[in-house]
């Protein structure tokens, strides 16, 4: 993980994540646009249109200013190609955040989000000093406990029946890592 400072921006090898702009909005729209993608996030509306877009893009550039969390596009190296989002989140209380991410239906399968959440890791730990990253999932999501897990991150509980979605109540699984403990295999 390479994170540049002035342009705000972390490279891995195959990945560039950047802040988002105004002009990712259709491509946000046509990835979030996707009930697999809904079924699995807690907050994304579905459908998904160019406003929800647009909107949720209109408050990356501030919040990352002034350490609330940092929202960061995932994008191919070479070609720059949109594949998803991954966000981490800053409680500077308790020196701690909680990663989440969506990647487009059609990159499934590539490793992308985990290479994404490694490096999110890494920028949590080393750029901004984290005790401690998290994440949690919905049970019915397993392929992202997978991730979690290719992490190092180790599961610390399971909220049964938290939230409902579609009509039906969803455990929630919490992963947590803390700095210098498990995270040794991330670099």
């Amino acid at each position: 993980m390479k994170y540049d400072h002035q342009s705000k921006t972390i490279a891995t090898k195959r990945l560039v994540m950047r802040l988002f702009q105004s002009s990712d909005a259709e491509d946000v729209t046509k990835l979030c646009n996707n009930y697999n993608i809904y079924k699995n996030t807690m907050h994304l509306p579905y459908p998904y249109s160019l406003q929800d877009a647009l909107s949720w893009i209109e408050c990356h550039q501030e919040n990352f200013m002034a350490n609330k969390s940092y929202e960061f596009a995932i994008t191919d190296k070479e070609s720059g190609e949109l594949f998803g989002a991954i966000a981490l989140s800053n409680n500077q209380k308790f020196n701690n955040g909680e990663i989440a991410y969506w990647i487009g239906e059609e990159f499934w399968g590539n490793g992308y989000a985990t290479e994404a959440a490694k490096a999110i890791i890494e920028f949590a730990f080393e750029e901004k000093g984290y005790h401690k990253v998290f994440a949690r999932f919905f049970h019915s999501n397993q392929a992202s406990g997978r991730i979690l897990q290719k992490l190092g991150m180790k599961k610390e509980g399971v909220l049964v029946d938290h939230v409902k979605k579609e009509n039906r109540y969803e455990d929630l699984i919490y992963y947590g890592i803390i700095v210098g403990k498990s995270h040794e295999g991330l670099t």
